[in-house]
């Protein structure tokens, strides 16, 4: 509300309430929506490592006109459709390892909460009904527009609903909507009908939150005219709603517009992660500031997945490394450097974190440790460093904690490495039997010095991301970020 950022203090102490406006349920999910409850994730997430219980809700929209537009088209009954995607968005979240919220509401389960809160905002005077609809009366809340800035003369009817001249204002918006023949509805005071999209979180937040709670989210789009509403009507209903704290994460664009399924410009979650890992598009989502835009494209998608297979191959050795040890260290046994290291990576993470999230700082801090680690791994000097082992032990611990805070931790190190390289296979064309071949063809092209030859196939392969290491042990493979996509580096 104040357009900068304030210091976090809760209503009530060590408890947190907050509110994140879900999807309308009636597609798959694109990344856009990824990006808003992966942001969300992360400050459930913090706020909990911070030591706060949170109730975090997450609302369902399965009432609803492009709901009943697409059941319509499909010949489906709305709910079980609206049901049917909620299933499918709950699985994407799964693999984007989003926490569940401590409760995720549905509209059709709080009809009576909804006709209820109706009944308050017309018995207080800001609503009134028309032929069985029910609008809001926006002249009549002096405060309309504190959120978005927006005048009320600027306002323009029509957002997300018909423009209707039985209202008294252009602006005044639905509550509850008449039934039309067909249409999913429910009994209520002024005939058959439905709810208004506005309404529902307002019923919702308050039935499981109160009219007062710390923290309300959403995307952008969402400031005007959703959240708008949301603060009038709540208002209008109890005069000490109150929320303390309005957050919105910036959109993600493709080539500078906004991604939305009306713009017929999206990815779906599930497009994306057919090619790339789950955690690279976590990744991907975080490595720009959560009120940023952030453009979407297939070499920064690479950029992230060559970085995720990057931290857990690093772990991964070090693992590898201390499994051939079967003791355990303390921390009095681990080198004071190493532990000024650790101290400084931690404060590192707490301070960009606690400042607005700044998750690009938090990810970037990471690169000393991972650093350190391959250092003591693969170099002369660090395999002589004393005390080695202990340091290798907690520089992985004190990196684990923070992916685990981030959500960015795999079950197994190993397990997903394999599944980042099928994931490359799979966008270079390639399978590995294919690819094991090559090495081969390159094999015998420099034992019989045809060094020309031998370029040209390492070439060839790292075009589609694809790269070759050579080792006394022999040639591997990892992925990396394809020659074919990969930028000029520009000095600015």
């Amino acid at each position: 509300m104040s357009r900068k950022k304030e210091l976090f203090k809760p209503k009530v102490e060590g408890q947190v309430g907050m509110y994140v406006c879900g999807v309308t349920a009636y597609d798959l999910s694109h990344i856009g929506h990824a990006r808003v409850y992966v942001t969300f994730d992360v400050l459930f997430r913090y706020l909990k490592h911070l030591g706060y219980e949170v109730s975090y809700v997450r609302n369902f929209t399965d009432v609803d006109d492009k709901i009943i537009a697409r059941a319509n088209e499909l010949g489906e009954d709305p709910i079980s459709l609206s049901r049917r995607f909620c299933e499918e968005f709950n699985r994407d979240m799964e693999q984007l390892q989003c926490l569940d919220p401590s409760v995720q509401p549905r509209v059709s389960d709080h009809i009576p909460q909804i006709i209820d809160l109706i009944k308050q905002i017309i018995d207080n005077d800001y609503a009134y009904e028309v032929d069985g609809d029910v609008y809001f009366s926006v002249d009549k809340s002096p405060t309309y527009g504190k959120l978005s800035g927006r005048k009320l003369e600027d306002n323009r009817a029509g957002e997300r609903v018909a423009v209707d001249t039985r209202k008294r204002h252009p602006a005044d918006f639905a509550l509850w909507k008449t039934a039309k023949e067909g249409e999913v509805s429910w009994e209520s005071p002024w005939g058959r009908g439905r709810p208004g999209w506005h309404i529902e979180c307002s019923a919702m937040s308050a039935a499981y939150l109160g009219y007062s709670f710390d923290i309300h989210g959403g995307g952008m789009d969402l400031v005007f005219p959703h959240h708008e509403n949301e603060i009038a009507q709540s208002c209008a209903a109890c005069d000490s709603s109150d929320i303390s704290y309005w957050i919105h994460n910036g959109f993600v664009t493709v080539d500078s517009e906004k991604m939305s399924k009306s713009l017929g410009n999206f990815f779906t979650i599930r497009q994306v992660i057919d090619l790339y890992h789950p955690l690279a598009l976590r990744l991907f989502l975080m490595g720009t500031h959560y009120r940023s835009p952030i453009n979407y494209s297939d070499f920064l998608l690479e950029s992230a997945s060559e970085r995720v297979f990057y931290i857990y191959q690093t772990l991964h050795d070090c693992e590898s490394v201390l499994g051939e040890k079967d003791s355990t260290f303390d921390d009095g046994s681990v080198p004071s450097d190493t532990l000024t290291s650790i101290n400084s990576f931690r404060s590192e993470f707490v301070a960009s974190m606690s400042d607005d999230l700044l998750t690009p700082v938090t990810l970037a801090a990471m690169s000393e440790p991972l650093k350190t680690i391959n250092d003591l791994i693969h170099t002369r000097k660090g395999k002589k460093q004393p005390r080695r082992e202990e340091s290798l032990k907690a520089l992985e611990a004190s990196v684990r904690e923070v992916l685990t805070i981030l959500g960015l931790m795999p079950t197994s190190y190993s397990e997903v490495l394999e599944q980042l390289k099928e994931k490359a296979l799979k966008r270079a064309g390639l399978n590995e039997e294919d690819v094991l071949q090559r090495v081969k063809e390159r094999t015998e092209a420099r034992k019989n010095k045809e060094y020309e030859r031998s370029d040209e196939i390492r070439k060839e392969l790292a075009n589609v991301g694809i790269a070759l290491m050579d080792s006394p042990e022999g040639t591997a493979w990892r992925p990396a970020i394809p020659l074919a996509l990969q930028e000029p580096s520009t000095t600015t």
